[in-house]
């Protein structure tokens, strides 16, 4: 009985050839696709991408809202911020005093 003989380089080359060209002739026996069908798929993948151009436009829009709110916000409270007055010194005198007694009143 005979050992396995690995093939040349030439062998190899002949089988891929042989194989391309199989393929080759497999893909020219398939007839055409008819007009109606490749319209049908061009109209079905108009409308896919117009379905997903729609949702970036949500996408985006909603970004864009969202960032909006976001800057009103803080616009907002930076108002509120200048809107609080500091405290004049009799105040944080009042609020030291008061943290000192509260203080005094727990050790006792």
């Amino acid at each position: 009985m005979a050992g396995y003989k690995e093939p040349g380089f030439e062998a190899r080359v002949k089988a891929a050839n042989e194989a391309r060209a199989k393929a080759v002739a497999r893909l020219k026996e398939k007839p055409p696709l008819p007009p109606e069908v490749l319209a049908e798929r061009a109209a079905k993948a108009a409308e896919r991408e117009k379905a997903a151009a729609e949702k970036r436009e949500a996408k985006i829009a909603a970004r864009q809202a969202e960032i909006a709110a976001r800057e009103a916000k803080l616009a907002e409270e930076a108002l509120a911020k200048a809107a609080k007055a500091e405290p004049t010194e009799a105040e944080r005198k009042a609020a030291r005093d008061a943290r000192y007694a509260a203080r005094k009143a727990r050790k006792k």
